[in-house]
């Protein structure tokens, strides 16, 4: 992306910036058609979405003044570089009644940043320690 961010008249990207919309595999839209997906020239890493488009797709989001969305997208670019199993794992950490106290959730945020380089996501779990201890969700329920 360049050093300017994307605007709302960026949007959607894949019409106004096709230059900028890469798979994770570093593909373009050009190249990336059913041709190509069917001879194996392409294949689904192709079609991953990639922590570069969640944070531009913030960065219009923040311009058109939703900046909860744009937050939201932010948190998505740190999680696209999370393992899926891991992303399983912290996902069945916060459904209330799994965690059994508040230091789970700590620790597993402390793991966020230091393996994951997830700060973003961090600070969310550490919020949700915070609202389940007020609300007395920590009581293991399953």
């Amino acid at each position: 992306m360049s050093d300017k961010p994307l605007t709302v008249e960026d949007y959607p990207i894949a019409e106004h910036r096709p230059d900028l919309v890469r798979g994770a595999a570093g593909k373009g839209l050009d190249d990336v058609t059913l041709a190509t997906l069917h001879s194996g020239q392409a294949s689904m890493e192709d079609l991953r979405i990639t922590p570069e488009a969640l944070r531009q797709q913030a960065s219009i989001a923040r311009d058109a003044g939703r900046g909860t969305l744009a937050d939201n997208f932010e948190r998505a670019a740190e999680m696209a570089a999370i393992p899926q199993d891991v992303i399983m794992t912290y996902y069945e950490l916060l459904r209330p009644g799994r965690a059994k106290d508040k230091q789970a959730l700590i620790e597993a945020a402390a793991r966020l940043r230091a393996d994951h380089d997830a700060p973003l996501m961090a600070a969310f779990v550490e919020e949700a320690a915070d609202v389940y201890e007020r609300r007395g969700l920590f009581k293991f329920r399953y």
